[in-house]
């Protein structure tokens, strides 16, 4: 499991189970990653069967995180999450051998570290998410949504 922050684009943390996963041991991972940081206000899953378990809810209800759903085979409704599971395969795990689950926490807690304060990224002209970009917050009333592919997909551009 990854948790990532769509804003910063700063991965929050990995966990990683050996075995089958069910309700307590998805909570279990979702605690694991989120150690550090606190618990998420929003939180952004797929339609997989493991976010439907009870023991899943009655969690994100005490936890009081708010849970958005994916989009049914549209992976572009989570863009950042998409490219971050990409990178993660094609950076670290195509490479890397790991012997242990032990192994595989260490490794990405590494990755991460290099993500986040040293892996620059074009989309934040070439800051690393921990930087501070100096940039303004922009007012949302100064953009409208525009349709992409027979409304499919709307994404903002400026008005």
């Amino acid at each position: 499991m990854v948790v990532i922050d769509q804003y910063t684009r700063r991965v929050i943390g990995f966990a990683v189970n050996a075995g089958n996963i069910d309700g307590p041991t998805l909570c279990r991972m979702f605690n694991a990653a989120t150690t550090r940081q606190g618990w998420p206000n929003h939180l952004c899953s797929d339609n997989d069967p493991l976010f439907q378990l009870h023991r899943w809810k009655a969690n994100m209800r005490v936890l009081e995180v708010e849970e958005i759903k994916s989009i049914p085979h549209v992976p572009m409704s989570h863009p950042f999450v998409e490219r971050l599971i990409g990178s993660i395969r094609r950076e670290l795990l195509d490479d890397t051998f790991f012997w242990t689950v032990t192994d595989l926490e260490n490794k990405l807690l590494d990755y991460q570290c290099y993500y986040n304060q040293h892996r620059t990224h074009c989309g934040r002209d070439g800051a690393t998410p921990m930087e501070a970009t100096g940039s303004r917050v922009l007012d949302i009333n100064q953009y409208r949504w525009k349709k992409h592919c027979r409304g499919l997909f709307e994404l903002p551009i400026a008005a």
